[in-house]
């Protein structure tokens, strides 16, 4: 991987520390230090020798004789001689400076874009993604190890407590790349997806386990994207993973059963973190199998590098669905009219947009009104759809009510009980009134502010409940004392009763069992006959990444939830930079 490295700069580098959970429980840390300026790559051992994995035309990876490895260049060399794109550097800090932990060694993760791929803000993106996903699915697949009897995994990678790093390298190119280098190192003159080099060796008794690393090309995953029905970033991952999984031992071209055991772990991996798209061995299958993989990758029309503008999003949507605060609203709770304009200039070309938050009607409808965006010919009102409260209330043609969920009156009781005997601010939602046992300068802040109807204060708990259907409940507090206390406690209190998520980081909502935001748009989705295809999704929290996740282009804005960019197939601008209006002048115009 030496020549790969010294071909291109690392676009950044993580250094996370990891905690090796259960499936589905890994928790990242991360910890970066600026490298220094005159700062060199030390030299790459020659006695390293990686395993060489290499995608064949029709079944995926097949493994090779190990081949050695050149020294790396320094940092100036590459920089100066050959003129690659510059990233971002990063080093952990002195073992000294860091206390050690049992178990959670720190991963070093490479993300490096190839200079001959064009300078395309998709590519771009997706690499900045990856910098979050790679971690993830490392830390997936290792969590693996204590509680799956793989029969076929070579265990020389298994013991992870013992070493204090990880490192790992993830470079994306461009076909005429990867084809150089199978046909240096392969002796194979075609493209493939994706390449993968083992750095480990179990003799070497060092620290540091050296994965080793996955080489995808961006032109054929786009192309297989396109075969297959998904995005690029949906392809990218499956590869990733598929690369990952040989480095971490699996090889399907062993047999039967080792094919079944890396094709299982290639999709509990994915569907684990909420990744569209199958295995790549499946893939592979249900490609053959319906005519539509090619026989060869060394026809010259797949090796054309594609155009700059074919990787960027083409899809125009006639539904634009928008989250309100912290993606349509700046962190002051103010529309901006840069994305006034490009809501009307949308709507002008016919794109509908429907609002889809925690908030209620009223409180939208208030908030859009002082950019004339309320009302008639604007994007809200009472006759026109939209899903409100967390997909509690939602709204069809001419505003008709299509849904309503309430809360089950026993979690109702236990939390307001709870606000009124230790004073925590708790408000009720019953549709377009909001109600309270007492008054609280944070409940005032939620009609001043965040525009909801001013809360009505009714000191009885048992009244409230005889006389209202309530949708939601939310607790308020300080961001610290939300996530230390109050969500830990009330999730376990209403653990098979009601669900607990979160919008913002001071304010947590109790919402019935089984209903989420997403379940509310795919229902307005299926009432207006509105096709996948047609929409595109804007958002910045937890509870917008099923909603993300249900369009054909999701959009996480740069200052929204890790959970949501990861469930994103792009990231946009921050809600104070206007990145609504960017991602509708970009994709949606």
């Amino acid at each position: 991987m030496a020549r790969l490295v010294a071909r291109a700069l690392p676009l950044a580098s993580r250094n996370s520390s990891l905690s090796f959970a259960r499936p589905g429980e890994a928790g990242l840390r991360r910890s970066t230090a600026a490298l220094p300026e005159n700062f060199a790559l030390p030299l790459a051992p020659t006695a390293i020798m990686p395993l060489f994995f290499i995608s064949s035309p029709k079944r995926g990876y097949r493994l090779s004789s190990p081949i050695s490895l050149q020294a790396l260049p320094s940092r100036s060399a590459g920089a100066n001689v050959r003129g690659y794109r510059k990233g971002k550097w990063r080093r952990k800090l002195p073992a000294s400076k860091k206390p050690r932990r049992e178990r959670q060694p720190d991963l070093d993760v490479r993300i490096c874009i190839e200079e001959s791929l064009p300078d395309d803000p998709e590519i771009t993106n997706i690499a900045e993604k990856l910098e979050m996903d790679v971690p993830m699915a490392v830390a997936l697949a290792f969590s693996h190890f204590d509680v799956a009897n793989f029969k076929t995994r070579d265990v020389s990678i298994n013991n992870i407590s013992k070493f204090e790093t990880v490192e790992v390298s993830l470079l994306l190119c461009n076909d005429q790349f990867i084809q150089n280098l199978n046909k240096e190192w392969r002796d194979e003159d075609q493209a493939t997806d994706v390449l993968s080099m083992s750095q480990h060796i179990p003799e070497l008794n060092i620290p540091v386990l050296m994965l080793g690393d996955i080489v995808i090309s961006i032109e054929t995953a786009l192309r297989q994207a396109e075969e297959r029905g998904h995005t690029l970033l949906d392809e990218v991952r499956i590869l990733m993973v598929h690369g990952l999984l040989h480095l971490l031992g699996f090889d399907h071209e062993i047999g039967d059963a080792a094919e079944e055991e890396m094709e299982m772990e290639e999709e509990l991996v994915l569907t684990t973190l909420g990744w569209k798209g199958k295995g790549l061995i499946k893939c592979s299958y249900d490609s053959i199998t319906d005519g539509h993989l090619q026989e060869s990758h060394s026809d010259e029309a797949d090796r054309n590098i594609v155009d700059e503008d074919a990787v960027r999003v083409q899809q125009k949507f006639s539904y634009i669905f928008c989250d309100m605060d912290g993606t349509l609203l700046n962190r002051k709770s103010q529309i901006s009219m840069r994305t006034a304009e490009a809501l009307n200039e949308a709507i002008s070309r016919g794109v509908h947009i429907v609002i889809a938050t925690g908030k209620s009607r009223p409180a939208v409808i208030s908030a859009l009104k002082t950019a004339n965006l309320a009302g008639k010919g604007g994007i809200v009102s009472e006759s026109s759809p939209g899903v409100f409260l967390q997909g509690l209330l939602v709204y069809g043609r001419q505003g008709r009510e299509i849904c309503r969920r309430n809360l089950d009156p026993s979690v109702c009781k236990k939390v307001l009980s709870y606000s009124l005997e230790n004073r925590v601010p708790v408000v009720a939602f019953s549709e377009d009134r909001c109600l309270t046992v007492f008054d609280h300068p944070l409940i005032d802040s939620l009609h001043e502010i965040y525009h909801e109807p001013k809360a009505e204060v009714i000191p009885s708990v048992e009244e409230i409940l005889a006389s209202f259907e309530i949708q939601k409940l939310i607790l308020l507090g300080t961001a610290e004392g939300i996530s230390s206390t109050l969500r830990p406690y009330w999730s376990e209190a209403t653990k098979g009763l009601a669900n607990v998520v979160q919008a913002v980081p001071d304010m947590l909502e109790i919402v019935p069992l089984g209903t989420s935001k997403g379940h509310g748009v795919k229902l307005l989705q299926d009432h207006l006959g509105v096709s996948e295809k047609e929409v595109m999704a804007i958002g910045d929290g937890e509870n917008d990444v099923e909603m993300l996740r249900l369009a054909s282009l999701g959009i996480a804005l740069a200052n929204g939830s890790d959970l949501a960019k990861a469930a994103a197939d792009a990231i946009g601008l921050s809600n104070d930079e206007d990145g609504v209006a960017h991602a509708i002048y970009k994709y949606a115009l």
